[in-house]
């Protein structure tokens, strides 16, 4: 449970990180969103190290399907863009992937 809850805690700062950079290049906004921005990417890879896996690659593999659906949850609420029944769909088919990756029952390593 604490790897979901790290995750998620990730997938906010990563996005909240990135949307800074996409509001200063895109969107015109100042160059100041780049410090909480850069902060927020800081604390998006912290997070990750916490997650309940000896292996970083797996713990990113996982990561990957939160992410994906925090995203659209961000476009959303944040951007206003209701996802469609193919975001949700996609977005499903993640969370089963990272279910998998993360909570498969595997050998003890020797």
């Amino acid at each position: 449970m604490s790897s979901l809850l790290a995750f998620a805690g990730a997938a906010v700062l990563e996005i909240a990180g990135c949307f800074a950079f996409w509001s200063w290049l895109r969107l015109g906004q100042s160059p100041l969103w780049l410090l909480p921005g850069i902060a927020a990417l800081a604390g998006f890879a912290a997070l990750l190290t916490i997650a309940d896996s000896p292996l970083a690659g797996r713990a990113y593999a996982a990561y990957g399907g939160i992410y994906i659906a925090a995203a659209l949850l961000w476009g959303w609420l944040v951007e206003g863009h209701r996802p469609d029944v193919w975001d949700v769909a996609g977005a499903s088919i993640c969370l089963a992937g990272m279910a998998v990756i993360l909570f498969a029952p595997r050998a003890m390593p020797v």
